[in-house]
């Protein structure tokens, strides 16, 4: 790491303060050193601005934000990790090879807007972004959804409430209709559940290196404030 990184990391409120040498120069110690463990650590788990967030809050002695924003990172994990099971499970219920007639006769927008809860300008968007593709009826002109249109309905639906966006949507949509479903269904779970776990252990991994800085800051800061001192 450069030392232009340092004074990078230290402006931006990653180390606690420092002493200077008479010359000027920063003086750097075990406890900086530890710190700079913990930043990069935590922002593999955290990202870049919210491992900041926490180093910030820590190093001005507000631990509570920092604790804040470290459980709010796992709550929003448990959330993705179980709407990824209930995206398998709806899924693994879709049918992505033949898909099964819907009352034997294609839906209206409205009628596919109602059974999948979305709003009909949503299904619009998503035929924008080509996640769906209605046919028109020669006659009137409306759109009809036939049992593929139903089936990337609801697989879109699913992918939205994951956070997914709709870019990333509209690319496996398109490749569940390349692959024929099976393939790019079981890739594609694989991926989110091995991300997921990636996750996890960052986070574990950042908490620890992360509580190792706080020990040494606490003692740092009884030493400060010891009579001796």
């Amino acid at each position: 790491m450069s030392a232009q990184a340092i004074r990078n990391y230290d402006g931006a409120g990653v180390f606690p303060p420092t002493e200077r040498s008479e010359t000027g120069y920063r003086r750097y110690t075990p406890l900086h050193a530890q710190a700079l463990r913990a930043f990069l650590a935590l922002r593999r788990g955290h990202g870049h601005q919210q491992a900041l967030e926490i180093m910030r809050a820590t190093n001005r002695g507000d631990t509570e934000s920092a604790y804040r924003l470290i459980d709010a990172a796992h709550v929003a994990l448990l959330a993705e990790r179980d709407t990824r099971t209930e995206v398998a499970t709806a899924l693994d219920g879709l049918s992505t090879t033949t898909p099964v007639p819907v009352d034997g006769r294609p839906l209206t927008v409205g009628e596919l807007a109602r059974r999948i809860g979305v709003h009909p300008a949503t299904l619009r968007t998503w035929e924008t972004e080509g996640i769906l593709r209605p046919v028109r009826d020669r006659v009137t002109g409306y759109r009809e959804y036939g049992p593929d249109c139903v089936r990337d309905a609801e697989i879109a639906r699913q992918l939205r409430r994951g956070g997914y966006l709709l870019r990333q949507v509209a690319q496996f949509v398109a490749s569940l209709r390349e692959a024929g479903g099976a393939d790019a269904l079981s890739d594609f779970l694989d991926s989110w559940q091995h991300r997921l776990t990636t996750r996890s252990r960052d986070l574990l991994s950042g908490a620890a290196r992360f509580d190792t800085y706080l020990t040494l800051l606490d003692r740092a800061r009884q030493d400060a404030d010891s009579p001796s001192n």
